[in-house]
């Protein structure tokens, strides 16, 4: 900590604090996350998870990674300093008006680049949520705040353990299903309508209620001045099965976005996007007729096992 100067706290939680800092040197801003470690030497191992993974993101769109280190029983993660907030803060501060829809999707389609970049590495993020995305004054939206995210052993691989807000948790969590990166698609479709409504898309008076709304997929529709692009574009992200949820790749190379892409986006990032929703293409193809689904059944029947065992 000697080489750091705490110039506020930006906000407190359940795992510690968010710190913006000074480096003593360079005068440079950064957002320390001080995270107090546990007694138990695992759980001090799932702690340090987070720095691991942030660490393996180099991507415009992900906050990025300075170091990491131990003092006084606490873990220090050194992060890049967005000075523009939050998301959900932006979306407070609008008291009702609502954005514009190329505002809206400027933003969104920096959140599904940044989503692409992890998923391609095999991260679950977890934990979308509007106050995860951070935002800087020059217009760039990131993601960030990696302290649930879970990197998967293969690319068909599940997660089974529940993580999440619950206002932006997909259906096969509460129903006790395994999930994949599917499941961080729903949680940005739910981000998508916050910028469009202002509102959460599945809101109730208890969260028994939230559950079964979640559960049914039923939500408002969008206002009416929106795009039949965004209205689809949610209907995709908010399917009840996931498998029939886009990835972050077909939602880039979808019209509205792509076009997006090509005026407001360096050209390495086009052919990027592109040529991997070709090889996204490929391989669906490939899969079509291939004995998935016994092995993802097997991997229900074994998480319900293991909730009766927990239960």
């Amino acid at each position: 900590m000697d080489k750091y100067e705490v110039l506020k706290v930006l906000g407190e939680g359940s795992f510690g604090r968010a710190l913006l800092v000074q480096h003593k040197l360079s005068d440079q801003k950064y957002a320390m996350k001080e995270i107090r470690l546990p007694v138990s030497s695992s759980d001090v191992e799932t702690s340090r998870k987070e720095a691991i993974l942030l660490a393996k993101m180099k991507h415009p769109n992900v906050v990025a990674y300075k170091e990491s280190f131990e003092a006084d029983g606490h873990l220090y993660i050194v992060m890049e300093y967005c000075d523009d907030g939050d998301l959900m803060q932006k979306i407070k501060d609008q008291r009702g008006k609502l954005f514009p829809e190329d505002t809206i999707l400027c933003w969104f389609v920096q959140m599904c680049l940044g989503v692409k970049h992890i998923h391609d590495k095999r991260v679950l993020h977890r934990d979308i949520k509007s106050k995860n995305v951070f935002l800087t004054q020059n217009g760039k939206v990131k993601l960030g705040d990696f302290g649930s995210a879970r990197l998967l052993a293969h690319p068909v691989s599940y997660a089974c353990t529940y993580v999440g807000t619950p206002y932006y948790v997909p259906p096969e969590i509460w129903e006790n299903m395994p999930y994949n990166n599917k499941s961080d698609i729903w949680s940005l479709g739910c981000i998508l309508y916050e910028l469009c409504t202002l509102r959460h898309p599945f809101q109730a008076n208890s969260w028994k209620h939230l559950i079964l709304k979640v559960c049914k997929g039923s939500y408002n529709p969008l206002p009416s001045h929106y795009s039949y692009e965004l209205h689809y574009l949610i209907k995709q992200m908010f399917k009840r099965n996931p498998k029939n949820r886009p990835s972050a790749t077909t939602i880039l190379a979808r019209g509205c976005l792509t076009k997006l892409i090509k005026n407001c986006f360096p050209s390495e990032v086009q052919f990027q996007v592109t040529e991997e929703f070709k090889q996204e293409l490929k391989e669906t193809r490939k899969c079509r007729g291939t004995a998935i689904r016994p092995k993802a059944q097997a991997v229900v029947f074994y998480c319900r096992k293991v909730q009766r065992n927990l239960t």
